[in-house]
């Protein structure tokens, strides 16, 4: 594997971390009180601090797109729960609607795991380009070289000179690849051959308790706050619950048990990285909050722009699309007596009788069209002519049907004298004369006032009620 994590990860690392100790060492040379700024522990520790935030920056998309993609799944879940309850035996249909869902919402769990990716070799290769300075040890990674052939061999990108110079830097006067289970015998390496060794093991306590402490403490912060997001329904998961109380106080413990085989270096790594992580999450995380919020605005101020204004009465457009014609239907025949449409009756305001505002006189004939008039002045002459050849005794044609037919003017109708019996319907043919036999079928037509029916609306039945004249 070396072939592949040589050149994409750990010469890029070191490379890094060479160009932040040129860069300070240069700095620290132009201040008077700096010794040998090439071997200072400040230094180092500050190219490792910027190795540390350079890489974080690198990162920086990638990690804002996993805390997306984690909230984003937790959003989902209920969706995945009620997927799974009503397709738990079909799998293949689970899957499919599965696949479907997360393109609904535009969740792709190759790009969410992608970024989590990048950063573990990247931190992997930091952890072991740190560790590399001294390969005394015979644990994983290391040679188990002696402390003059760890000081003669180099670091990827650092040469023996500078790996020197990292041996040789004091943090508060403890070498940073010096840890607190360290073998006395490798502490050789941090000094030049044949010099006396110029630090003690509780320098190593002095320096490494308070940077263990304070990882802890950050990693268990940054645990509760990245748990704090999370859903209700996320957190009841047996799991979920489980992996939780790992994140809160296994990993912190576990950073205070292991951290006595920790280089200072790689503790000033952990610090460095958790504090970044501290400030990283806080800043994303208020920055959902404001995508949240001003989502949250715009949907407050479509539904105010729906609501009515204060004082204006609110507008259905939906109840006053059939208003018109249904009113100017019902409104016509009682105003304007107009016929229905494809009768041959003739309705006039007298149809009306009984309704407010109506009447019972029967109205005078010009009210209706000329040639109307003609044509039902024609059928009762015709059947009073019919009832008289038949020898029906008082059948005779009215004076004014007579009258009327012979000018053809618009002469005014009159009615019969004779009010009607009760029950007897309003004339809806042309009827014999008052007082002639009627026809079979026809009932008995009395003198009088006519009592009118109701007046149709249009597209109704077709009446063939008719007015008699007198």
């Amino acid at each position: 594997m070396s072939f592949i994590t040589d050149p994409l990860v750990y010469y890029p690392i070191s490379g890094i971390l060479w160009f932040w100790h040129k860069i300070f060492a240069f700095l620290g040379g132009l201040l008077p009180w700096v010794r040998s700024p090439d071997s200072n522990g400040v230094i180092w520790a500050l190219s490792v601090i910027f190795l540390v935030v350079t890489l974080r920056v690198i990162l920086f998309w990638p990690a804002a797109k996993q805390i997306r993609f984690s909230r984003k799944m937790q959003e989902m879940q209920p969706k995945m729960k009620a997927l799974q309850k009503r397709y738990k035996n079909d799998r293949e249909k689970l899957a499919m609607e599965t696949r479907k869902l997360q393109k609904q919402e535009g969740f792709n769990p190759v790009l969410g795991c992608l970024p989590m990716f990048i950063q573990i070799p990247v931190f992997l290769g930091l952890f072991h380009v740190l560790r590399s300075f001294n390969r005394m040890g015979e644990a994983f990674g290391q040679l188990g070289m002696t402390a003059e052939e760890t000081r003669n061999t180099g670091n990827y990108v650092f040469n023996a000179d500078e790996v020197q110079s990292f041996l040789d830097a004091r943090l508060f006067g403890a070498p940073l690849s010096s840890f607190i289970s360290q073998a006395e015998e490798q502490f050789q390496a941090f000094v030049a051959p044949g010099m006396a060794i110029d630090f003690e093991r509780w320098h190593i306590w002095v320096v490494a308790i308070p940077l263990m402490i304070i990882s802890a403490v950050t990693t268990h912060l940054n645990a509760r706050i990245s748990l704090s997001r999370q859903s209700a329904e996320a957190a009841a998961n047996p799991q979920a619950k489980i992996m939780n109380q790992l994140m809160l106080w296994a990993f912190p413990i576990g950073i205070l048990v292991t951290g006595a085989f920790w280089p200072l270096a790689i503790l000033v790594y952990m610090v460095t990285n958790n504090l970044w992580t501290l400030g990283q999450q806080y800043f994303l995380f208020e920055q959902m909050a404001k995508e949240d919020n001003e989502a949250a605005r715009e949907r407050r101020a479509y539904q105010e722009s729906l609501a009515p204004k204060v004082g204006v009465k609110p507008a259905n457009p939906k109840k006053g699309r059939g208003t018109g014609s249904r009113g100017a239907v019902a409104v016509a025949p009682a105003t304007e007596g107009v016929m229905s449409e494809g009768a041959d009756d003739e309705v006039t305001p007298s149809t009306v009788e009984g309704r407010p505002g109506g009447s019972s006189e029967t109205t005078d004939e010009p009210s209706a069209p000329a040639g109307r008039r003609k044509r039902n002045r024609s059928k009762n002459r015709k059947a009073a002519s019919a009832d008289a050849e038949k020898g029906a005794p008082g059948a005779k044609p009215t004076a004014g049907a007579a009258d009327t037919s012979s000018s053809g003017s618009d002469a005014a109708a009159t009615s019969f004298p004779a009010t009607p019996s009760p029950g007897t319907p309003s004339p809806s043919s042309a009827g014999p004369a008052p007082g002639a036999t009627p026809r079979p079928g026809q009932r008995p037509q009395g003198s009088g006032r006519q009592r009118s029916r109701p007046a149709q609306k249009k597209g109704g039945g077709k009446g063939k009620g008719k007015k008699k004249k007198r």
